[in-house]
């Protein structure tokens, strides 16, 4: 029988026993917040990625694919699969493994569907695998500009694709939106999403909701204005556009936000350096779509600079700035807010992963969106209209605020405001970095606990020093920091201490309950994603090299592979044939891998291999051997500079350099260490580099637009100092105590 006649005639007992599904939906999916199937529309079963739709994404299917980054609508990251349990984890073995190019950060969760791996990587790269046998099948690489790196926050990532109907949508790191044929790879369309002058990034997966593809952006950091913008999935088209802040200008915008901002605009100061940078409020990650309630859920980022008193003269709340936004998916209409961190002045962005599920409080089903964003709170909302339900913290330490009053607004600490006149610090904890990240939450219906991989470090914020601090400047980070103020000293017992200070956890939180049922905890930040299954199982990647299983309800270990790298992203499961896989990818990557320095410790030692690896059970692939690696010599010129170049260059240095190539010049091992730069010895050479933009292909663009030759030889001297006396004074130090950095 061909094979459409045989699904047609297959087609009455398939739509029988999809409707007794849907009526015998048991408590279990309920509880959990999980949709009832949709019902069939009549016609032969669809393959691959055609059969990717609303229906499928509604609940995910029954575990045998991994259709989107977060398995469904739901975003909860848990699998219904048991064939891998906590009776046979420890069996786990390595079936398959793939290098991949570009060692540096990958933070996507692989989709799955029928067998076919789709892997999005740095620079926007997207692969698709055998998911069996882990031949490829076809890769796609957009041409993002290396150049566009110095307009990136945080490294060259890109967390994951879209599949819907056929299509495999991709968001580039330059802004633009792609649709790719998902069986071979080719482009379909594509529009940009951004104004192409202006810093604006994206770096999170696309959500497909009504057959529109939804996407936002990065920028912040830079100075933009953020929105989120929804397209035909099918022609690449318009649909509409939300701004998430106010337009500085006061004008409309002509789109569906307007209504709302009249009101937001209120919450802003009449002046302040947000009229020139945007305000910021970038929508760079969480976008997720509610198929109960038919609502679109925005968590919106941080403000532009963060600096509050620089940023809209310390005046008003700032609306939507930290906050999450609930609006209609077909017209892109306000319907609720919840403002989680009022006059955000931390980089406390509220763009980190949403789950929604449904949980027993008080004896009554609620409909919740649970969130732990960067501020340190674990909040659950009721979904249906924007309510806190409660707001606890799940890391220890927190200063910037001592709880949330009965009218769900924070309890300010009044010394969290540091000044932009009167010069006053404040040692955050969380800092920017967040007490949790993008990394992905999971939730167990089975447990009903949420898993959160936490970062435990705070941060100096300081106010900027010097017009050039102040003004908006063409490139580097304007934030209205003092960046060189917040820079580690020159003492080594005092680096020791801040590596030891900054940690990691794993943290299986209960929502109901409202605490912490368990922790494992870790000597570094930045471990990878969650995925919960329903074989009582919680997997994670550590930052340090390891892939573990725990239990799910208990927390006890009971599976750990090294991997030779660092996992970042969050493992998704499948199974084809009956048998379950866990893909997940490997790589050093991200603001913690470019940024901290020395404070980086144990991980900066990590391998940084780009590759993705799949277990099975009993699988006895081995990953390649690791090349030798070389240590890390430090053999400077002799420093030269005056006190006061070397002074400036800390500066200058702290400013434009240091989110790139590390806190002291201290490189976290993606990008290059300036301390062994060849390039140190020779005046003219280094000109060439950073005046004349020599490397600019290799990412490294020219800062003549903000520095003069002058001022980038006060770096280099600075430089130069600064690896004398870490090959002086702070290696001796580590080679006697131990101090775990570089």
């Amino acid at each position: 029988m061909p094979i459409k006649e045989k699904y047609m005639a297959r087609w009455p007992f398939l739509a029988a026993t999809m409707l007794a599904a849907a009526c015998t939906m048991n408590a279990a999916d309920r509880q959990a917040g999980v949709a009832p199937p949709a019902q069939p529309s009549a016609g032969p079963a669809l393959h691959g990625a055609a059969k990717v739709d609303a229906a499928l994404l509604a609940t995910g299917g029954d575990g045998s694919d991994w259709p989107a980054v977060g398995f469904s609508y739901l975003e909860q990251h848990y699998s219904p699969l048991t064939a891998i349990n906590d009776g046979n984890v420890s069996q786990l073995g390595i079936a398959w493994s793939a290098d991949l190019p570009d060692a540096r950060g990958i933070e996507a969760t692989p989709v799955v569907i029928d067998g076919v791996l789709y892997q999005s990587g740095p620079w926007s790269k997207v692969w698709a695998f055998d998911a069996v046998t882990g031949a490829k099948l076809w890769e796609f690489d957009p041409e993002v500009p290396k150049e566009k790196l110095v307009e990136a926050c945080c490294d060259a990532v890109n967390r994951g694709v879209a599949v819907w109907k056929g299509k495999v949508y991709l968001g580039t790191l330059d802004g633009r939106l792609i649709a790719l044929d998902a069986t071979d790879g080719k482009q379909l369309w594509s529009t940009q999403t951004v104004d192409p002058a202006k810093p604006y990034s994206i770096t999170g997966a696309p959500r497909v909701v009504k057959d529109m593809v939804i996407i936002g952006n990065g920028g912040a950091e830079f100075g933009v204005r953020g929105y989120v913008t929804a397209y035909d999935s099918t022609t690449g088209a318009k649909k509409w556009r939300f701004y998430t802040v106010p337009n500085p200008t006061g004008a409309a915008d002509n789109e569906p936000s307007d209504a709302i901002l009249k009101t937001a605009a209120a919450s802003w100061s009449s002046g302040g350096a947000w009229k020139q940078s945007g305000g910021g409020g970038t929508v760079w990650d969480a976008i997720v779509y509610d198929p109960e309630l038919d609502l679109l859920y925005l968590g919106v980022g941080n403000g532009s600079p963060w600096n509050y008193e620089l940023r809209s003269e310390g005046k008003g709340d700032n609306l939507f700035l930290g906050s999450v936004v609930a609006i209609r998916p077909e017209t892109g209409d306000y319907v609720w807010h919840y403002q989680e961190t009022p006059q955000d002045n931390w980089d406390f962005t509220s763009t980190q992963p949403i789950v929604l599920a449904t949980v027993t409080i008080g004896g009554q089903p609620r409909k919740v969106l649970l969130h732990a964003p960067k501020n340190g709170y674990v909040f659950v909302i009721d979904r249906t209209n924007g309510k806190l339900i409660s707001a606890d913290p799940f890391v220890e330490g927190i200063n910037w605020a001592s709880g949330y009053g009965p009218d769900g607004r924070p309890i300010f600490n009044p010394a969290a405001y540091y000044g932009a006149k009167d010069g006053k610090f404040f040692v955050g904890m969380p800092g920017a970095m967040g007490a949790h990240s993008w990394h992905p939450m999971a939730f167990s219906p089975k447990s009903g606990l949420l898993y959160i991989p936490a970062n435990l470090a705070g941060l100096p914020y300081g106010p900027p020093s010097g017009n050039k601090d102040r003004t908006a400047m063409a490139l580097g980070f304007n934030v209205g920091l003092d960046w060189g103020a917040g820079a580690l000293p020159r003492d080594p017992n005092m680096i020791k201490a801040a590596i030891a200070a900054t940690k990691g956890a794993l943290i299986a939180w209960d929502p109901v309950a409202r605490k912490e049922a368990w922790r494992i905890p870790y000597g570094t930040p930045w471990n990878g994603g969650a995925l919960a299954t329903a074989g009582n199982l919680l997997f994670q990647g550590s930052a340090v090299g390891n892939f573990q299983a725990f239990a799910a309800d208990t927390g006890k270990p009971l599976f750990s592979l090294p991997v030779q790298s660092g996992v970042l992203a969050a493992p998704a499961t499948y199974t084809v044939k009956g048998e379950q896989y866990i893909a997940f990818a490997t790589s050093r990557g991200g603001v913690f891998a470019l940024a901290p320095g020395k404070v980086g410790g144990a991980y900066n030692r990590v391998p940084n291999v780009p590759r993705l690896i799949v277990l099975k059970i009993g699988g006895k692939a081995q990953l390649p051997p690791l090349p030798a690696s070389e240590p890390m010599v430090l053999n400077p010129p002799r420093s030269s500079g005056t006190k006061a170049q070397i002074a400036s260059g800390l500066s200058l240095y702290s400013r434009y350099c240091s989110v790139c190539h590390g806190d002291s010049a201290t490189s976290g091992g993606v990008n290059p260490d300036l301390r062994m730069s060849g390039l140190l010895g020779d005046a003219a050479a280094w000109k060439s580099v950073v005046i004349d933009g020599a490397l600019r292909e290799n990412g490294m663009v020219s800062f003549a637009s903000v520095l003069s030759p002058s001022e980038a030889q006060s770096i280099r001297h600075y430089v130069i100092d600064q690896a004398n006396w870490d090959k002086n004074v702070w290696q001796k130090a580590e080679r006697a105590g131990g101090g775990g950095g570089n």
